[in-house]
């Protein structure tokens, strides 16, 4: 993840916890004979604790973490979560909407849609009867009231499309008299506290339940909407709607009788969509999904059953609620294909303002490995959504940048207003890798055929414009744009590029630099720091190899053999250049020279070439002894950022210390390689063990303290979820 703008910028649960909504005790779970759906309602049950109420329109504080865990599925750009127990006004609906402005989260209300059912007239408690259960399952929100003298009601709500939610709402008479009630939905606006966003959404009612309209906002850090968006409440049944203020009420035009033994259903659909076009789109969904709603809620148990399956196969029991947490996290990190965003995508998280609306490079390199465990077409099309905007070979903006891979991409571009769109640099080639997993788990020779061109002209970009003196180490870099106009914006971008923002080893006082790379004519293609960074030239030795491998698929053998023989160079390059036996740890080297940068302290950055096997077993064995030294990088939670023994180690600064969850991961994978995985057994069980929430019901976060375990940054992240779920299923 990069700094941008404003920078920093598994047991089962039991008995009755989560401050007080009952959770279904784990002894009771059904036997492994039984249906799948069955097992979720035990086993998987409040893997995240999803309740909660806002205060305030913007989430959080500042709007930069919103510590409600939403739920989100299929895409959508809105997302809800459960009632906050012991808070009576939110009963009778689900928290929220949260809504995606095109780039940031928002509320729109507490509970837009909060339903009530009447009796002679009087508005019923639905508490009379005693404490309500609010559960989160996989692929739903559950709420269960018992309103007293026989009458109980059952609202679920799942995802029926990319823009639609199915609220379903089941009213039943468990007593002895027949009962006849009335129906009604009531909700109220969430503001914006600060103009113009405050002025933006608009109540209206409708024939079939109410809608909010949004005016148009462009403010570039804040909220972004055309004047084309919309949410919208659909009602199967009859209603009609009076609207005052910033409160509306709906009301079914007919009550319903319920004799003892029977039930009634009240279904309404609930859609955000953008645009008009997408609501012409979207229309035929809702009326589907209102005709059939219980094939649309069994289809989306069945699909959440699929998820499950494959993300716990081959998990140990203890552990499977982590991978199963994993899921949910990455699919509530799921956004379809919107504005600039042309395929489906993973955003790094859903919790944090500026991750919600964008796709980065790397971290989807990363989400795509974990992915394809148990949705591969989702993989894939996150794949095809950052290739969607490598630089073409007709471009008249960056030509010199043919091939490139931009660091991210947003639902609005530079050009319509948007900040965090990046083009001022790319991300770690970590792309081969990412499509080679794709075709290993799914046998996509089109898919392997598509992107093989594509991973070329990227492998290209890199050493036309990022190998400074073309001895065939690339460094990290800037590119030619406007937001690199200086030196300092140059390293800036560069230490981006590499994606560790603020590590040492990019740190100006310690002699950090751009120099200008030029072609044959004199002309600047590009920046490369000073130094030629261990970990990028052991990913480019990897995605070589899986070039490799890809070109023996497609029967290009003169491609394969250059791509072996380009990467066994590359391999060699780096056990030979880049290794310092002194210390028995991995480097940069500093440009135009033999100098390693060993006294920028030991960074884990040197521990990639064991994942990419580009160190010998010597070269290994003492990469392995600091890897399990506790003054070195077995912490309590191993593998921080930066050595525990460097001088610029600091717990909580990001990319000084912080445990990253990648990092974690390739050394994992670097020791098993090497042989030694009674080590990394070690290390991992050590590492899911000591990070803060991952057997509760708390977040995957972003990073962790390397001393206590902390979840630190971004909640619900991606990158983290996705490799956890590959370290558990290997």
């Amino acid at each position: 993840m990069n700094s941008r703008h404003h920078a920093l910028a598994a047991v089962l649960v039991s008995g009755t916890l989560l401050a007080g909504v009952t959770v279904v005790p784990a002894a009771s779970a059904a036997s492994s004979a039984e249906p799948l759906r069955h097992r979720q309602e035990y086993e998987y049950a409040n893997i995240l604790d999803r309740t909660g109420s806002p205060e305030a329109a913007l989430p959080g504080v500042s709007g930069d973490n919103n510590p409600i865990n939403v739920f989100a599925d299929r895409g959508a750009w809105h997302a809800y979560a459960l009632p906050e127990p012991g808070e009576p006004a939110t009963y009778g609906g689900f928290t929220g909407p949260l809504y995606i402005a095109q780039e940031y989260p928002w509320w729109l209300s507490k509970t837009f849609s909060r339903m009530q059912l009447t009796e002679s007239g009087t508005v019923l408690n639905l508490s009379a009867g005693g404490k309500p259960t609010f559960t989160s399952e996989p692929g739903k929100l559950l709420q269960s009231y018992n309103l007293g003298d026989g009458l109980r009601l059952k609202m679920e709500l799942r995802f029926s499309s990319q823009r639609t939610a199915l609220v379903r709402a089941e009213v039943r008479n468990t007593g002895h008299r027949p009962r006849t009630l009335g129906a009604g939905w009531t909700g109220s606006l969430l503001r914006p506290e600060k103009a113009p966003m405050k002025d933006a959404p608009q109540l209206r009612g409708t024939t079939d339940g109410v809608r909010v309209d949004f005016a148009k906002v462009r403010e570039t850090w804040e909220y972004m909407t055309d004047g084309t968006e919309r949410f919208e409440i659909v009602h199967k049944n009859q209603v009609r709607t009076t609207v005052d203020g910033d409160m509306y009420r709906s009301e079914a035009l007919s009550p319903i009788t319920l004799h003892p033994g029977r039930s009634h259903t009240f279904d309404w659909a609930e859609s955000f969509t953008f645009t008009e076009a997408e609501r012409r789109r979207e229309a035929p969904e809702v009326q589907a999904a209102l005709a059939r709603p219980e094939a649309t809620s069994a289809a989306a148990d069945k699909r959440w059953e699929r998820y499950v399956k494959a993300a716990t196969h081959g998990v140990p029991d203890h552990q499977r609620r982590t991978a199963v947490k994993a899921v949910e996290t990455l699919i509530g990190n799921w956004r379809s294909a919107a504005g600039r965003i042309k395929h489906d995508g993973i955003s790094p998280s859903i919790s944090y303002k500026g991750f919600t609306g964008g796709l980065w490079a790397w971290d989807t390199w990363k989400q795509a490995v974990g992915t394809v465990k148990f949705e591969p077409e989702l993989a894939k099309s996150q794949i095809r959504a950052m290739f969607d905007y490598q630089i073409k070979p007709d471009s008249t903006v960056r030509p010199q940048d043919v091939g490139m891979i931009p660091d991210v991409i947003y639902y609005n571009d530079l050009s319509q207003g948007g900040g965090n769109w990046n083009e001022r640099n790319s991300k770690p080639p970590l792309a081969a890798w990412a499509v080679w997993e794709v075709y290993k788990k799914t046998g996509d020779h089109d898919f392997l055929r598509e992107m093989y061109p594509k991973l070329e002209a990227y492998q290209a970009w890199w050493y036309r414009t990022r190998d400074h003196d073309h001895n065939g180490l690339v460094e990290y870099g800037a590119t030619v744009d406007p937001l690199n106009a200086t030196p300092e914006d140059q390293r800036l971008a560069a230490a981006w590029e590499s994606g560790m923002d603020n590590a040492p080893r990019y740190d100006k006082e310690l002699g950090t630099k751009t120099v200008p790379n030029k072609d044959r004519d004199g002309k600047v293609v590009g920046y490369s720091v000073n130094q030629e960074s261990v970990d990028l030239n052991s990913y480019m030795a990897a995605d070589q190899g899986y070039l490799a491998r890809m070109a023996k698929v497609l029967k290009k053998s003169r491609d394969a053999k250059k791509w072996e023989e380009t990467s066994e160079a590359t391999h060699r390059a780096v056990r030979e250049q880049m290794y310092d036996p002194v210390t028995g740890w991995f480097y940069d080297k500093a440009l135009g020279g033999n100098k390693l940068l060993t006294e920028r302290g030991r960074g884990i950055e040197g521990a990639v070439p064991l994942w990419t096997e580009s160190a010998t077993q010597e070269q290994a064995k003492a990469v392995r002894a600091k890897l399990m030294n506790p003054e070195e990088f077995n912490t309590k939670v191993p593998f921080p950022t930066v050595s525990k023994s460097s001088p610029y180690f600091s717990a909580t600064r990001y990319w000084r210390g912080p445990v990253w969850l990648d990092q974690a991961y390739y050394a994992l994978k670097g020791l098993q390689n090497y042989g030694y995985k009674k080590d990394a057994r070690t290390l991992q069980t050590k590492l899911l063990s000591n990070v803060a929430g991952l057997s509760g019901n708390g977040p995957i976060h972003e990073n962790y303290n390397p001393l206590n375990g902390d979840g630190m940054n971004a909640p619900n992240f991606s990158w983290s979820s996705a490799l956890i779920l590959d370290l558990l299923s290997n």
